[in-house]
This record gives C-alpha cells, sequence and structure tokens, in this order.
C-alpha cells in the first residue's frame, strides 16, 4: 500500500482547484436508471469511487463513457437487463445503495446487497426503506441483500425521516420523481448535494419543489428523459484545502469557492483567526496574526458543522491556543486519527463521542496509519505544520474522496510525495 510523506515547509501559496463534488456526483450517477435518455455530467471530480459507481451501473447494464480525462461522464440507461446489485461492488462504497430507489421506480424490483464504505460506524439502510415502503414498495432483507418490490408501482406518500439523512433523503427523492401523485419528505436533508440532484432531476423533468429546506414536494411524473449537468463544487474538499494555510501558515485561493457552501465551517475558521475572503474566482484563505485560537466544535446536519470536516479541523486545533471541544453528533467511531495525531505529539482526549483537544506549540513528525478517507488527510494537513517527517500509511483511503492531492498542494509549495508500497 503506498503512502504520503510530508515535510513541514512553512507557509503556503497559491491556488488550488477545487474539484466537482465526490458525493454528489455519487449521487447523480445513479439518477441514470431513471431515464432511458442519456444523462452526461460535467465537472465530475477523477476518484476511485466514481470508478466503483461506473462498474456498479455497467453491472446493471447501463453504458457508461468517461471522457474529458474524466470530468464528463456520458451515461446511458436505455437497456438495462440486470436488477441485481451485487455484493462484490456495493461492499466498496456506501452510495452503491443509491441504485436502490431509482431501479424501483423504473423497473418496479431490485436486488441491492447491503454497502460497505469507511469504518465509521452504524449507517443503517431502515430510512431508505422506511421511506420507499411508504411509497409501496415491499422489502425484506435476505442473505445480506435488500429485495425490493412494487407490483403496482410506486404511489406518492407522506412521510416523516426520524433523521435528516442525506443518502435516505437522495433515494426517496429519486424514486419518488416516477411515483404516481404528490410526495412530501418532512425532516428531509438540506445539504448542497441534495439541492444538486433536485436540480439535475429537474432538467431531466422532474417536478420538485422545497429542496434545501426541511419539507420537499414532488410531483409523479410518467417520465424522464435527458440531460447535461454540471456537478456542484466538493464542500468538504473546498474546506479540507482552506484548512492548509490555517494550518501551514500562508495565503491560498481555493478556485471555484463558495461561502454558501460551508458558512458554518467559516464561522469557526472566522473564530479561530482565520481570515475568508470572497475573490472573483473563489474564496482566498489566510491566518490574520500569530498563532490560531481554539474553538469548539458541534458535527451536525447541513447547515450546521460537517462531520466530514471534523478530523481536518481537529488537525487545526492541535496547535491552537487553548482547549478545543469537538463533539461528533453523526458517527460513533470517527475519532480514529486522535490516537495518530497523538503520535505526533498531540494532546487529545476522547470520551465517547467528544474529544478533548488541549493545544501544543509545534506537531513532530511520526509514522502514522490512516484509519478512513477524512482521516487520511487530517494527518496529511497535520504534518504540513509538523516539525521533521511524517509518513502516512495506508492511503488507499484517499483515492476515494481527492483527486491529486499530492500534485494539488504541491503547487502551493508543500514537501509532500506519495511513495508506492512495497
Amino acid at each position: 500500500m503506498d503512502s504520503i510523506v510530508v515535510k513541514g515547509n512553512g507557509p503556503l501559496n497559491g491556488q488550488i482547484p477545487i474539484a466537482g463534488a465526490k458525493n454528489a456526483c455519487l449521487t447523480l450517477m445513479p439518477a441514470t436508471i431513471l431515464s432511458e435518455e442519456p444523462l452526461t455530467l460535467t465537472n465530475a471530480p477523477r476518484l476511485s469511487d466514481i470508478k466503483t459507481m461506473t462498474q456498479l451501473l455497467e453491472s446493471l447494464g447501463a453504458e457508461v463513457s468517461s471522457l474529458q480525462d474524466g470530468k464528463v461522464i456520458a451515461m446511458s440507461s436505455h437497456n438495462l437487463d440486470n436488477h441485481i446489485a451485487d455484493y462484490d461492488i456495493v461492499r466498496k462504497m456506501r452510495a452503491s445503495n443509491l441504485v436502490l430507489g431509482p431501479m424501483l421506480a423504473r423497473l418496479g424490483h431490485a436486488v441491492v446487497s447491503l454497502p460497505g464504505g469507511c469504518a465509521i460506524g452504524a449507517r443503517p439502510m431502515d430510512l431508505h426503506t422506511y421511506g420507499l415502503e411508504k411509497l409501496g414498495a415491499q422489502i425484506e432483507l435476505k442473505d445480506g441483500y435488500l429485495h425490493a418490490k412494487a407490483p403496482g408501482g410506486l404511489k406518492g406518500a407522506e412521510m416523516e425521516l426520524a433523521f435528516a439523512s442525506v443518502g435516505a433523503t437522495e433515494n426517496i427523492l429519486m424514486a419518488s420523481t416516477l411515483a404516481k401523485g404528490t410526495t412530501v419528505i418532512k425532516n428531509a436533508a438540506r445539504e448542497p448535494e441534495i439541492v444538486d440532484l433536485a436540480d439535475c432531476l429537474r432538467a431531466m423533468g422532474a417536478q420538485i419543489e422545497g429542496d434545501g429546506t426541511p419539507t420537499i414536494v414532488v410531483q409523479g411524473v410518467d417520465r424522464l428523459g435527458g440531460a447535461t449537468h454540471a456537478v456542484v463544487t466538493d464542500r468538504i474538499e473546498l474546506g479540507t484545502y482552506m484548512l492548509a494555510p490555517a494550518i501551514a501558515g500562508g495565503e491560498v485561493e481555493l478556485l471555484g469557492g463558495r461561502i454558501d457552501l460551508l458558512a458554518s465551517f467559516c464561522e469557526k475558521l472566522d473564530a479561530a483567526g482565520i481570515s475568508v475572503e470572497e475573490t472573483e474566482k473563489g474564496l482566498k484563505v489566510a491566518r490574520r496574526n500569530g498563532r490560531v485560537k481554539a474553538v469548539d466544535v458541534v458535527t451536525e446536519p447541513f447547515p450546521g458543522f460537517p462531520t466530514d470536516l471534523q478530523a481536518q479541523m481537529m488537525a487545526l486545533m492541535c496547535t491552537a491556543e487553548g482547549t478545543a471541544v469537538l463533539e461528533e453528533k453523526i458517527f460513533e467511531n470517527r475519532f480514529m486519527h486522535a490516537p495518530e495525531l497523538g503520535r505526533m505529539g498531540a494532546n487529545i482526549e476522547v470520551s465517547g463521542g467528544t474529544a478533548t483537544v488541549h493545544g501544543v506549540e509545534r506537531l513532530k513528525g511520526a509514522p502514522v496509519m490512516a484509519t478512513d478517507l477524512r482521516a487520511s488527510v487530517s494527518l496529511i494537513l497535520a504534518g504540513l505544520a509538523a516539525e521533521g517527517e511524517t509518513v502516512v500509511n495506508r492511503v488507499y483511503h484517499l483515492d476515494r474522496g481527492y483527486e491529486r492531492l499530492v500534485e494539488k498542494l504541491s503547487n502551493v509549495g508543500a514537501i509532500v510525495e506519495r511513495v508506492p508500497g512495497v
């Protein structure tokens, strides 16, 4: 397995282009199942998860082409000939479950393996099945697979999610576009990826209102057409690279960045002493003066502080002035990076879903182990400002969520390289 070697090299300066959102693209790709006409996505990220979703769609009979060095994905599902999403593909990635709703809506039946992804705690399918059953689907779990059918087709219904689950909202939203009648999803997730999906579905002919609010209303239509849609900016990649100059010093412009995608995160950066300014091309980020100030963080569904930026924020707090308390309310088991940061000299106490970080003057480079996607990049960020050399092992997680990370950081002055595994 490859490793990434980082050497603390002082301030960073320059520009980093931000890719299209992984989590949006992985949701948009299954939308092709809803139509017999082509769906083309532009501004697509070039990641291993995209390849996995491509493999899954092709296994169902869809045609998927990668164009313009992977930045454009052209898809057609006019000839779906398989309704089984196999475990060998689905186990690699949580988002694979997003084929369930579209297949039910279009084909009337689906068999989908329970999904995999990062080992960051329970992420059950109960809200997905709850919503789809409200639409009239019959679903049972057998041998690790969800067997779903809708013999009479899906019918619009009113439902309220117990938790504002992004994945469940996406699955139900896609399924309801072809359901007969009106569907009302209450306590729906409000993330920008939901709005992006709704925009794409509307371009395909769906009738959707209220996306971006807690209540989404869908009027079912008989069929959806084709469309071309640009994937929204990846707010998690954006936030990650915003933290690079915050940790290492300097000034970096994030091309394509938008404050509205990360308003609560930007508020925390401001409180910590980090300047975020809008520019014609994106956002410019710099540390104001002196040491970063400790700030407390509670992860929440959008528009709250994103759980996917908690590990990276912890890396910033390791050398902050004072004590920061980070409370994880979305996933359990999401502090696995804390002991690794401790190997670099961080002073972190973890108790249940709370991590208390006592800031130290400086971190020291050390060999560390990546445990999941966001933990991987938090260790690289920490290495940017650590004395000496940090070696991050098991970085295959990174390829799922960050395209060309070494290149992007190197271009703003970081000393970072990828070393092939033995």
